[in-house]
């Protein structure tokens, strides 16, 4: 029945296939996958993924056509399911919206995050009574496209995307973040959420050690986790027993994206685009200053490197250290890591372009495992 969580890499969808570059251990120390540089319609991106947890939560994609190019970091939390749901659906449902309308928008980016939601919601529904924890499972979802010199980056959840470009003058580099935190650790957030709940004083509390949603969950907008959408799951005496004993009166999350619209400027230089677990570690200026001081081949690799540098040291350990810690053992350490940083070079001002058909995408996707021997990945999957 859930098939699509996880397919062989040489079945993935488009004529680029889907991993590239080295698969676990990508650099030999074994910690992380990564793929070194590939180009995109305005320039060229490299990408990384390290794995803490047990099963690898996050999920990550990148597809490219002559004209587009389309970024997805989905940050899972509960499990994978969600995260890879999303890497098998998010993107085929935005093309098709995009398509309809001739073109990339933010109505379309809207309809194609409402969709993928509303067909995860409805997988849940047919498959939680003989798994009662999919209704538990939700994902951060951050996505970027470009199109027309335009960036459209959305975002539920934590997960970040962050601008450099050119200082004033043209001298050194400007970190400008591009998405919103929807985390109630950030005082904005907590005072939008308990406006949105006058009638719950107890909507927002600090739970072991950070602000939660109900004392459960730290972000609030998400994809998945329809126990906090759909009060009946929450209700349930079976949920109650088995996932989480909280009872709910109505939703208290929602899967409604922040998007931001930026027109892509001579000034412009990359965006990284990332899990939290990258933000938690570094800055976003820290960041920034990486990729604007090192070579391009291999720098997500080094962002992802930093940070678990960063997590080591506070532990007061080495990065040599880290690699003989098992996975799962790691999340005492940091989370799992996702990035993505896509150079801008190209600075297109022609007549407004299409899309471009599915067929005309090349795929890197993310291993669904980076530890696992099959090389299996989570393809884009049209129903």
């Amino acid at each position: 029945m859930l098939r699509w969580l996880a397919r062989p890499a040489e079945r993935c969808l488009g004529r680029g296939g889907c991993g590239s570059g080295s698969g676990a251990g990508g650099g030999g120390d074994g910690l992380l996958w990564h793929a070194e540089l590939k180009p995109h319609a305005s320039g060229e991106y490299s990408f990384a993924v390290a794995q803490a947890n047990e099963r690898l939560e996050d999920q990550g994609q990148v597809a490219t056509s002559p004209a587009s190019t389309f970024v997805g970091v989905y940050d899972g939390h509960g499990g994978p399911e969600a995260s890879r749901f999303l890497a098998s659906r998010l993107f085929p449902n935005l093309h098709k919206f995009a398509s309809e309308q001739g073109g990339m928008s933010t109505d379309a980016i809207k309809k194609a995050f409402h969709a993928t939601e509303e067909e995860f919601l409805h997988l849940v529904k047919g498959t939680w009574l003989k798994q009662p924890k999919i209704a538990s499972v939700g994902s951060c979802c951050l996505a970027g496209a470009i199109a027309n010199n335009k960036l459209y980056v959305a975002n539920l959840g934590d997960s970040r995307a962050v601008l450099g470009h050119r200082g004033p003058n043209g001298r050194g580099v400007v970190a400008e973040r591009l998405s919103n935190d929807h985390n109630v650790a950030d005082e904005a957030v907590r005072k939008e959420v308990i406006q949105q709940h006058l009638d719950d004083s107890h909507i927002v509390v600090y739970s072991r050690g950070v602000w939660r949603i109900k004392g459960i969950i730290q972000v609030s907008r998400s994809f998945g986790d329809a126990y906090l959408k759909k009060p009946e799951f929450a209700r349930d005496p079976i949920f109650q027993q088995y996932v989480c004993p909280v009872p709910l009166k109505r939703a208290v999350v929602t899967a409604v994206p922040s998007i931001k619209v930026h027109q892509i400027g001579q000034q412009d230089l990359f965006v990284i685009f990332a899990s939290d677990g990258l933000w938690e570690q570094l800055t976003d200026r820290a960041a920034v200053e990486i990729v604007f001081k090192n070579p391009r081949a291999g720098i997500a690799r080094r962002l992802v490197r930093a940070a678990i540098s960063e997590a080591a040291r506070k532990k007061e350990m080495r990065y040599v250290d880290m690699q003989h810690i098992e996975r799962g053992m790691k999340r005492h350490f940091h989370d799992d890591i996702t990035v993505v940083v896509l150079y801008l070079d190209s600075h297109k001002h022609d007549a407004q372009t299409k899309f471009g058909s599915l067929d005309s995408f090349r795929f890197t996707n993310a291993p669904a495992d980076i530890f696992s021997p099959s090389g299996q990945t989570v393809e884009p999957t049209v129903l």
